[in-house]
């Protein structure tokens, strides 16, 4: 079923280096079985992107300054320029399943709120030259520590802290509605999260939808993300100011027992560097679909209770 002619579609990304990740998202882009309208891609980083696949939509680059991970402005950006009157946020590392756009695009009407697909974690090579969605079926995993879509159709997400900004679709009057991605958010961590508790007060609903899958190409990451602690806590603090309480708390709570932080007359604070036996620990490994701040917080649980004995 393709959704009516008169409804245009911009697909959104964001990007600073991942020059083979981008390629591969232009390449899903090309498969689709309903073509976009257009992509905007949010460049973070001085130079765009040369020699991409050629499209037979018009891609459009735009330049977002800022050395910090500047993300909530940068979706907000690359939102405010798109035509579309159905907006398709894919991260950078994501290669859409071939009916994403037209589920998309059929699924996010004014009333649906917003919409979020599943992810499927590649191994590494996964997406290597010659990639096909069937290989990505067979060697892909979902995140064991995330719900998922239905079976068909939608089904209402209750709650909004499994927004996540990777794979995600609304329609124009929603994105409006909701006021876009608080700006104070800046760096690695949050913004998400706050988001959709802004959605949840503006009583915005989010649904998970069937159909429209997008594959997660492999890159080293570290699970909780202790690369970027001072981002985490300066948004936490942010957080905290706007809604009464921090988010990430289990990040912040592994960060604790490592003794990379400390909570000091009320104020988060960061003790030392990770090292490399911290990288170790959280680090995702090549034979690893997806790095897990829950492996890594029951390893440290473990940890603890042999030293407590």
């Amino acid at each position: 079923m393709q959704y009516p002619p008169n409804k245009t579609v911009s697909v959104l990304t964001l990007a600073r280096g991942r020059e083979a990740h981008l390629r591969n998202l232009v390449l899903g882009l090309t498969q689709q079985s309903v073509q976009p309208d257009e992509l905007i891609i949010g460049v973070m980083q001085d130079d765009v992107y040369e020699d991409l696949p050629s499209s037979s939509f018009p891609v459009r680059q735009l330049k977002i300054a800022g050395d910090d991970l500047p993300l909530a402005r940068a979706r907000n950006t690359v939102a405010n320029a798109a035509k579309g009157e159905t907006l398709i946020f894919l991260d950078v590392d994501c290669i859409p399943n071939p009916d994403l756009v037209e589920n998309y695009a059929r699924y996010a009407t004014p009333d649906a709120g917003l919409i979020m697909g599943d992810v499927i974690y590649l191994p590494a090579d996964a997406a290597k030259d010659g990639w096909t969605y069937v290989q990505f079926d067979t060697v892909g995993e979902p995140h064991a520590d995330r719900p998922g879509p239905p079976d068909e159709g939608m089904k209402p997400c209750e709650d909004y802290r499994c927004f996540w900004s990777l794979n995600f679709a609304l329609h124009r009057r929603t994105w409006d509605t909701s006021g876009g991605f608080d700006e104070r958010f800046t760096g690695y961590g949050g913004e998400d999260t706050d988001f959709g508790r802004t959605l949840a007060e503006r009583e915005i609903p989010i649904q998970w939808a069937h159909g429209c899958r997008a594959y997660h190409q492999y890159h080293p990451h570290c699970m909780p993300p202790i690369h970027h602690i001072p981002a985490i806590l300066r948004n936490a603090e942010v957080f905290a100011q706007k809604w009464g309480h921090r988010t990430m708390e289990h990040w912040l709570t592994s960060f604790r027992m490592m003794g990379l932080i400390e909570d000091r007359d009320g104020a988060l604070v960061q003790v030392r560097e990770p090292e490399e036996a911290d990288y170790v620990l959280c680090r995702q490994q090549e034979h690893m679909p997806y790095a897990s701040s829950v492996r890594v917080q029951e390893q440290l649980e473990k940890l603890s209770a042999v030293a407590a004995q």
